[in-house]
């Protein structure tokens, strides 16, 4: 038998200027509730957990990602676009935290929309960030699902899923469309494999 050699996963270090910008996109694609009274990052549209609590920083920081080692750049640019938006639209910036975390949630969502909008030169950038940003709290990619769902992970958690059995493994007792759909063939072995 072949041996694998597994590499170990590493996550880049980030500043925090990066971390609270890139915080505030996250909570802008998945809400969750403020994790403290000022906390700037999450607007604290919706409750309980969202993005930023199922960790989505951990999930881009993670070499796997491929979008790691660009995470500064994406910083500096989406305040760069926050900083237009809020010229073009009136708005005045707090100094005290990067432009994109200045602006309120529906700030934060039409820039958003306007990113990823096709045509926009950079969209591609703006999905690949979001989709990330929506695997940290709808798959916890980045975690193992038992250990996630041991503590408490909002986005499984709030989709239902069901700690595994004793032993590790997952059982699903009942039918996932309530009825059985079609007879096993007759020649199935006991492991579900086709004879």
């Amino acid at each position: 038998m072949r041996r694998v050699r597994r590499i170990p996963e590493r996550r880049v270090d980030i500043g925090p200027e990066t971390t609270i910008t890139l915080e505030a996109y996250a909570d802008t694609i998945v809400p969750g509730e403020k994790r403290w009274p000022g906390d700037r990052a999450i607007a604290g549209v919706s409750t309980g957990g969202g993005a930023v609590t199922a960790g989505a920083l951990d999930l881009l920081r993670w070499d796997a990602t491929g979008i790691h080692d660009g995470l500064d750049d994406l910083a500096t640019l989406v305040n760069g676009h926050a900083r237009a938006y809020a010229e073009k639209t009136g708005l005045a910036l707090d100094a005290e935290v990067p432009p994109f975390v200045s602006l309120d949630y529906d700030d934060r969502v039409n820039l958003i929309v306007e990113l990823t909008t096709p045509g926009h030169p950079e969209k591609d950038f703006w999905v690949l960030l979001s989709l990330f940003c929506n695997m940290a709290y709808d798959s916890a990619a980045h975690l193992h699902t038992d250990e996630a769902l041991a503590d408490g992970h909002p986005g499984l958690t709030a989709m239902g899923i069901t700690a595994p059995d004793a032993d590790g493994l997952w059982r699903f007792q009942d039918f996932g469309y309530g009825r059985q759909l079609a007879d096993l063939h007759p020649d199935t072995t006991p492991t579900g494999s086709p004879a």
